[in-house]
């Protein structure tokens, strides 16, 4: 996983737990508040993989059952052990892997952003997810006023908290972090909207960050 990948997953988690002004917060605030997301994805993780693993024992039950009740094994002496036999793939088990699937990728990010920040040669992750949140602290005024002119009449204060976040998050990097490829920064935001926020989000995000490449007319 890359470093700036991890904190940008970070710095949205930062986000939502602030709790008053922006301009309220310190460096210290935002190192401490950082280290509390941390917990809150190890334990978000512990709990995803718990549910993983009770998937994999319904889905191992499954099979048990299908094999036992074959008519191949029905017949078979008391006692014999079980052949194998050829299973079709229901859609209640695809669903059911699918959902393991989700909750896994889930629950594997969320180890590997803690592993990134808490790991003293990977403090890259956690300076540039303070380097985000203090230059929006530094211009969050304008930052925002990015949003509600492109939002197409939404009044930013009715706008998804998430999606918000995600948009402050990629603008802050587009306007005040040098460096930032962006279209990294852009595909990042829109894989965020899909991962964490609704339906419709992605292209929201999308299409607002398009307008402020080209308004601001950034390159590169």
């Amino acid at each position: 996983m890359q470093a700036r990948r991890a904190s940008r997953e970070l710095a949205l988690i930062l986000f939502s737990q602030f709790e008053k002004e922006i301009t309220h917060y310190s460096r210290n605030d935002f190192e401490n508040i950082m280290l509390k997301s941390v917990r809150i994805l190890s334990n978000s993780a512990s709990e995803e993989l718990k549910l993983t693993v009770g998937s994999l024992i319904d889905i191992k039950a499954m099979l048990d059952d299908y094999e036992a009740e074959h008519e191949s094994n029905l017949s078979r002496p008391l006692g014999a052990k079980n052949k194998p036999v050829q299973i079709p793939m229901t859609d209640e088990m695809q669903a059911k892997v699918d959902t393991m699937l989700d909750v896994a990728e889930k629950a594997i990010l969320a180890l590997e952003i803690a592993e990134f920040t808490t790991l003293e040669n990977q403090s890259e992750v956690r300076n540039y997810t303070i380097e985000i949140a203090e230059q929006f602290k530094l211009n969050n005024k304008a930052i925002d006023a990015e949003i509600q002119k492109y939002s197409n009449g939404w009044d930013i204060s009715r706008l998804v908290k998430i999606d918000k976040d995600i948009l402050r998050i990629a603008i802050t990097e587009l306007l005040y972090i040098k460096g930032t490829p962006l279209k990294v920064v852009c595909d990042e935001a829109v894989e965020l909207a899909k991962k964490y926020s609704t339906e419709d989000s992605s292209s929201f995000v999308n299409g607002i960050l398009a307008k402020v490449i080209v308004e601001n007319g950034l390159k590169g």
